[in-house]
């Protein structure tokens, strides 16, 4: 290979890395504009189209966890809950299961946050399962079982998933339907005191 072609290869090779940096960077802004946006949009829906509004108190549970606990919403009054109802057959459900643990591991103390994430255990295909599921995703926040349906019907789960954004006070502050990032959960959190 001669000079001239050695250098117009080094030329094409230096181009390449250069387009793919900025495709991943436009990638990235706009994948944070949709996020945006997706918090947005949650933000202005309707009282009509939430089912519980903004700014109702969040009906209180008490559920048995994953690991054998019993945890009531109202035990996390003073921080901010991020409530998900999911199931292990759902593919939006296991599009977010990562976005939601790394954001509990980055985020969770520093921004005084919990996560439940409620499994609808009566719609799923049992405890063995759901089991399987956690482990496979290696989740670590909390897993209440929602063995009668009762909870994922008064929150109005219908489709999942589905995730209330509760406020310090116990406050519901935003519902979004559909699968959550990481981006749209802080941008979320960030707002609610």
């Amino acid at each position: 290979m001669n000079k001239r072609n050695f250098a117009l290869a080094i030329v094409a090779l230096l181009v390449g890395i250069f387009l793919v940096n900025l495709f991943q960077d436009q990638q990235e802004k706009k994948e944070k504009e949709e996020a945006a946006q997706l918090a947005k949009e949650s933000m202005d829906l309707s009282n009509a189209e939430q089912g519980l509004a903004k700014g109702d108190r969040a009906p209180d549970f008490e559920l048995t966890t994953l690991a054998g606990e019993t945890v009531k919403l109202s035990d996390y009054k003073g921080k901010k809950v991020i409530l998900n109802f999911w199931a292990t057959w759902c593919p939006p459900c296991k599009a977010e299961m990562p976005h939601m643990q790394k954001y509990y591991e980055k985020n969770a103390e520093k921004e005084n946050v919990e996560i439940l994430a409620v499994n609808l255990t009566s719609m799923d295909d049992g405890k063995d399962k759901v089991q399987e599921f956690a482990d496979g995703y290696e989740l670590t926040f909390p897993i209440p079982l929602d063995v009668d349906g009762a909870i994922g019907e008064e929150y109005r789960a219908f489709t999942i998933p589905t995730t209330y954004m509760v406020d310090t006070k116990g406050l519901i502050q935003h519902k979004i339907v559909g699968p959550m990032n990481e981006d749209m959960m802080g941008e979320m959190v960030s707002g609610m005191d």
